[in-house]
């Protein structure tokens, strides 16, 4: 029966909401509310009987109550110029300010359990709102208000409806750094920041690169019937190698034109066999071996070791420090790496060595006049005291250095400029033939030019190979300090104490058993044939125990990596008679041409290539003709080489690995590791 009664009513339709009634309980109630309020006590500390914020409700109660979109607007009104100025604050203060939307979490307390409850924030729609309920025309007016005074104060900030759906009013502005704020009703709300996402159009353009490199052609593959003889000057410089370890541990490829395979192959040292005397400056060691990126062509492999000076019979040193001292040296590893270098170097000197110091900004100037290494503490103190600014005008500081350098000359003793710079010659005749010309000049009176690099982005190292080549000097580039230790301490007697100068070679392929040669790196070092015996042509200088590597690819006769054709109308008669030497088995002949660092006439040294030399596989190769192998891959790689395009580097990992042996400082090892990040970076 009770149930019966009950659905009966649930089906009943209830009577509609009248009018009169609603403004009857109104008006009582506020009668009531009136008369509560009359009958309060006044509160202590009050003269006027009423609360102190009582103003404040009688001007804002009224408002509120008769009209919602009147206090909301005066609501904005006052949260905005607050906002604007807590944002003006925190701008001031360094603060990060958020200006998109925010992502808000609410921790709300649940009546029923007392448990601490999260819950994303999700702002229920008018819309739909309205379709949960069919209103009458008086409720939904009264509810259209509200609903529209609560859509003005979300998109204010004023409210925000929290994990249950129900609006709260703020009684904090939002934080821009994300924060925890309260809501009326005693929840938290934990605000954090959206996800700052920066347009691509306004991303803050990459510095250009404007390191320039001398760009050659790859050597070529040339056929002995046309080509027989192969010339170039002697290169002892490292400064590709160091550049090119920067640019990998700086997470990427460097630059083909950068990477200059001889120089790569120079930078370690090798135990090849050195001379015996004074009186032949240098040895030549050769290994034939079989190629390991091609089973149809073998490797002739040259090693050069020059006579080791004794350090206690080096000659004395007049050197003047040129140093750059421009407003693009100042940066970590330029300038002050720079002043690290040189302390290092002074260190290394005799005392009775002398050094000087001149800069140059905008205009050149002495720092330090020629003072011997005994007064160590003055020159210590003339490094400290540079500090860059001003353009760059690197002739002006050439011809200071090359006075002072005059001025303190050692007769029979070592006379050397070294100049440290990034390379930006930008003030003056900066031209690289005018400075070529200075220099080719001031070598003939026995000062020497080498050079130091420092620094990435503005880099002119087709300029400081101009500059060492023709000072008869070296290049370098000084990345670390410990670079800095390894050219200008453990290798100061090969980069100070030259031992020949105008040092050449010139090979001479046996066409009777090699069909074709390709000598790997030395492009920027090539000569004309007529220029290995023409003494007014200069070449590089070897230094005291320097260490000269050369690697030839060759192709036997009848070998199928043979690339070019017999000649239709070059080839000999058959029943011409074959010379002696060509019947001897000999597989090539070569020659080195040098002076004596205070001579003008040169010197012959020659050395014939047999079968005696090669080694039947790359395995009996001994570990530093396997290593500088590995090395000429790797170069030749970075290069873009198309005759190792097919060898990875995880097989050049694997022969420089196998061909380690002992690394006293690490070079190897580093090696090593330079590999595996271009392994990487190439993608395999």
């Amino acid at each position: 029966m009770m149930n019966d009664e009950l659905k009966n009513l649930g089906h009943m339709t209830p009577p509609a909401p009248s009018s009169e009634a609603r403004a009857r309980a109104l008006a009582l109630a506020m009668q009531a509310f009136e008369a509560a309020e009359n009958s309060l006590a006044a509160p202590q500390g009050t003269a006027a009987h009423r609360r102190q914020s009582s103003i404040f409700n009688r001007l804002w109660s009224p408002i509120m109550n008769r009209k919602f979109l009147a206090g909301s607007a005066l609501a904005t009104l006052l949260v905005v110029p607050a906002a604007a100025f807590l944002t003006l604050e925190l701008t001031r203060n360094g603060l990060p300010v958020d200006t998109g939307e925010q992502q808000i979490e609410v921790v709300g307390k649940d009546a029923s359990k007392g448990s601490e409850t999260k819950g994303a924030i999700a702002a229920k729609p008018a819309s739909d709102v309205a379709a949960d309920k069919q209103l009458t025309p008086e409720a939904s007016s009264t509810v259209a208000e509200a609903e529209a005074e609560i859509a003005v104060k979300r998109e204010t900030g004023i409210v925000a409806d929290d994990a249950y759906g129900i609006v709260r009013e703020r009684h904090a502005a939002p934080s821009p750094a994300g924060g925890i704020e309260m809501l009326a009703g005693g929840s938290a709300m934990r605000t954090m920041p959206a996800p700052s996402i920066v347009p691509s159009d306004i991303m803050p353009p990459q510095e250009e690169n404007r390191d320039r490199f001398s760009s050659g052609e790859t050597n070529p593959v040339k056929s002995v019937t046309t080509d027989p003889v192969s010339t170039f000057s002697a290169d002892v410089d490292t400064a590709s190698y160091s550049f090119v370890r920067k640019a990998l541990m700086a997470g990427e490829m460097p630059d083909p034109d950068s990477v200059r395979v001889e120089e790569m192959i120079n930078y370690f040292p090798y135990d090849w066999p050195g001379p015996e005397s004074e009186a032949e400056p240098f040895k030549a060691t050769v290994t034939v071996l079989p190629t390991p990126w091609n089973a149809n062509t073998r490797l002739m492999h040259v090693g050069i070791k020059g006579y080791d000076v004794v350090a206690a019979a080096a000659p004395r040193a007049n050197l003047v420090f040129l140093i750059d001292v421009s407003g693009s040296m100042d940066e970590p590893d330029k300038l002050p790496l720079l002043k690290s270098a040189f302390r290092l170097l002074v260190d290394k000197l005799k005392p009775e060595d002398t050094v000087s110091i001149v800069t140059y900004a905008g205009n050149a100037g002495t720092v330090l006049e020629p003072t011997a290494i005994k007064d160590k503490a003055k020159i210590l103190a003339a490094i400290d005291t540079l500090q860059p600014g001003g353009s760059t005008a690197g002739a002006q500081g050439l011809e200071a250095a090359y006075d002072l350098a005059e001025r303190a000359f050692v007769k029979g003793g070592v006379n050397r400029i070294m100049l440290a710079t990034d390379g930006d010659f930008n003030v003056g005749p900066s031209s690289d033939e005018d400075l070529k010309a200075t220099i080719e000049q001031k070598r003939k009176s026995g000062i020497f030019l080498s050079v130091l690099g420092f620094g990435r982005g503005n880099y002119n190292d087709a300029l400081m190979q101009t500059l060492a080549q023709n000072g008869n000097g070296t290049a370098s580039y000084i990345d670390t300090l410990a670079e800095a230790q390894k050219s200008l301490v453990e290798e100061a007697g090969s980069s100070l104490f030259p031992i020949a100068k105008d040092v050449k070679f010139q090979v001479e392929f046996n066409p009777r058993e090699i069909a074709e040669y390709r000598l790997i790196g030395y492009e920027t070092r090539a000569l004309k044939r007529e220029d290995f015996n023409n003494d007014r042509v200069d070449a590089g200088d070897i230094g005291s125990g320097h260490r000269v590597t050369a690697i030839y690819e060759i192709t036997p006769k009848g070998s199928p990596a043979v690339l070019n054709d017999d000649l239709r109308y070059g080839a000999a008669p058959a029943t011409q008679q074959a010379d002696p030497a060509e019947k001897s088995g000999e597989l090539a002949f070569l020659k080195i041409r040098y002076k004596k660092p205070d001579g003008n006439t040169s010197s012959l040294i020659t050395t014939p290539v047999t079968e005696e030399n090669a080694v039947p596989s790359l395995q009996q190769a001994g570990q530093d003709v396997r290593f500088s192998v590995a090395v000429a891959a790797f170069g030749q790689k970075l290069r873009g080489t198309d005759a190792v395009s097919a060898y990875p580097y995880g097989s050049i990992l694997d022969l420089a690995a196998s061909a380690k042996g002992e690394d006293t400082y690490g070079y190897r090892a580093e090696f090593l590791n330079l590999v595996r990040l271009a392994k990487s970076l190439g993608g395999e």
